[in-house]
């Protein structure tokens, strides 16, 4: 019949579902049931979406998601070295009065900033540089866009420039047993890279580099001159220590500053035991040397090569033991299956105390710890166990971190299966319009997904829309990524991706985030809208959520109104928890039921 030839014709819907938190898009005219047990499936509609009345049919796909809601919650740390509050509706920079050589950077440094563009130093740069410098273990705990990488990356090289200039005065200490240089751990390859081309951009009056920088990850080997700085994911950088080498321990011995980026990420999931194994291997370098010294010997050989060669890893057990809660866990979604998959290597382990090794001794490395979220609450927290195991480290906060941004103008809109496709696709156009009659010229706009999945939902429903747009998810190759990124930053548009492009990755004059599919967790939300009002600018951020989001909606938007940092609003109880469990449970329920 006619009516069944039309309605073969109708736009099909298309629905991706989780547990926590699901993204709809679909014209039925009524709503159907979710049934997160099916694979797929398809329906027949009745109407479509006015944004997509001319757009070719879309499929309709089931995803099988975990009922599990991963929801983090953490908390500001006690800090030792605050982030002066400033007067005014400048929230970035420090006071005019503070300049690069007042935080105690030489003259080299100072100009290749300036240079560089960087003629002020942020608040929170202002707050670290000198704690670095002072050579104490530092923890820099503040908010996305606020300057943190080179607020580690400028003290550091200040400090190496400094060590070569003089290890050129002293033959003795220009000796290739002596190099003495930095490694930068990343959680991913892209961030590598970026941490590398920021360093790289402090270059001399001759337009050199100041220092050698060189990216060992992915496609990338050990480099053939030694290079300063070494930025790395803890997977590739055990892999090319090879304990069997003879010159493993003069590696060791020649770290003098240890970086971890994205410090919280990095403590937990499938990076935890890689970060702890490194941080073992480089204390325990530190006590032998504090021993070799205190015995007054030059090159005992039993506390050099040979002993760090046999060096287990002591305490395996103790290691397992300081995982983190699953509150604070990191889905395996989250990691790249390029930073991982070079753990082919497995090392003899033997149970051993390492209390030993926690020992008073004398340091000889630094410890740098930088994230925009670090969670303190708890025993197993990243934060906690930082103050466990760094208990004189200074604390270097940000007056946002974990708060909501001033610069930032958010827009919360409830959206049901019926309204969300026009939501978005509103969202969209409405601002670019008026990113084009303000005359801005690029505008860029980051839509985020939960899944890969919903990240090629979101960008078939835009072409068919006749909204051009990137895709950017850990499915695509790092050359794919990279050249996305690349394009993206210049040209500027609509980029369509998951949170592998939440964390990190710096991409500048970002004006507009869209979570079309509303984060799972308080941790997640944070680092997504944070791509936005980075370095002092402005930035809006529309929220789209369904009812199984609204419980942590609310906790967020709670905790703004009272000008609280968001943890606030949680409880390290598992009653929140539960709470959203629950509630997706019986959704699943009603749609199996139904």
């Amino acid at each position: 019949p006619p009516e069944k030839k039309t309605l073969s014709l109708l736009t099909e819907a298309m629905i991706i579902c989780r547990s926590a938190s699901m993204l709809h898009f679909y014209s039925l005219s009524t709503t159907p049931k979710l049934l997160s047990h099916f694979r797929q499936c398809s329906f027949l509609s009745t109407s479509s979406p006015s944004s997509l009345s001319s757009s070719p049919p879309i499929r309709l796909i089931w995803l099988n998601q975990s009922s599990r809601c991963r929801t983090r919650a953490f908390s500001s740390a006690a800090v030792a070295v605050a982030v002066p509050k400033k007067s005014g509706t400048d929230t970035f920079f420090a006071e005019e009065s503070v300049s690069w050589k007042s935080l105690g950077l030489s003259h080299r440094i100072s100009q290749a900033l300036s240079n560089a563009g960087f003629d002020r130093p942020s608040l929170v740069q202002a707050a670290c540089v000198p704690s670095i410098l002072s050579g104490k273990d530092v923890v820099i705990a503040a908010e996305t866009g606020s300057g943190k990488t080179h607020g580690y990356l400028v003290p550091l090289i200040d400090k190496l420039c400094s060590a070569r200039h003089n290890g050129n005065n002293d033959s003795k200490a220009a000796s290739a047993s002596s190099h003495s240089f930095s490694i930068v751990l990343c959680p991913n390859v892209l961030l590598c890279e970026q941490v590398v081309r920021m360093a790289n951009g402090l270059s001399g009056d001759n337009g050199e580099p100041l220092l050698r920088v060189a990216a060992v990850c992915g496609r990338q080997g050990w480099p053939v001159n030694k290079p300063d700085i070494i930025v790395s994911t803890p997977a590739a950088l055990l892999n090319n220590i090879d304990p069997k080498e003879i010159h493993r321990s003069d590696f060791i011995r020649g770290i003098k500053y240890v970086v971890f980026d994205e410090a919280d990420m990095l403590l937990s999931g499938g990076f935890h035991n890689h970060v702890i194994r490194l941080m073992h291997m480089l204390r325990f370098d530190e006590k032998l040397l504090s021993r070799m010294n205190k015995s007054g010997s030059e090159n005992p050989a039993e506390l050099n090569s040979d002993s760090l060669s046999r060096f287990d890893f002591e305490g395996e057990k103790d290691i397992q033991n300081e995982s983190f809660s699953e509150a604070e866990e990191i889905s395996e979604d989250d990691v790249d299956a390029e930073d991982l998959k070079d753990e082919t290597k497995t090392w003899p382990v033997k149970k051993k105390d390492w209390r030993r090794v926690r020992k008073n001794y004398e340091r000889s490395k630094q410890y740098i710890f930088v994230a925009a979220t670090l969670p303190v609450n708890g025993k197993k927290t990243a934060g906690a166990v930082l103050k466990k195991m760094f208990p004189d480290a200074n604390w270097v906060s940000g007056n946002y971190l974990h708060y909501h941004n001033p610069r930032l103008k958010e827009k919360w809109i409830e959206v049901t299966t019926d309204t969300q496709v026009d939501a978005l696709i509103e969202a969209i156009k409405q601002f670019n319009s008026k990113a084009l009659d303000h005359g801005t010229g690029v505008s860029r706009t980051m839509v985020f997904g939960n899944t890969v999945e919903a990240v090629q939902a979101v960008a078939n429903i835009l072409q068919r829309a006749g909204i051009e747009c990137y895709c950017y998810h850990k499915d695509l190759s790092l050359e794919e990524r990279a050249e996305t990124l690349d394009d993206f930053r210049e040209k500027g548009g609509i980029f369509v991706c998951t949170d592998a492009a939440a964390r990190g990755v710096d991409i500048p004059n970002v004006s507009h985030v869209i979570q079309a599919d509303f984060a799972t967790s308080a941790v997640d939300f944070l680092h997504r809208v944070g791509r936005t009002a980075r370095a002092g600018q402005f930035g809006v951020v529309t929220n789209l959520y369904t009812e199984s989001n609204r419980d942590l909606v609310n906790a967020i938007r709670t905790a703004g109104k009272l000008g609280q940092p968001v943890e606030a609003a949680f409880s390290r109880k598992r009653s929140f928890r539960n709470k959203l469990k629950k509630r997706v449970l019986t959704g699943s329920n009603n749609a199996r039921d139904g």
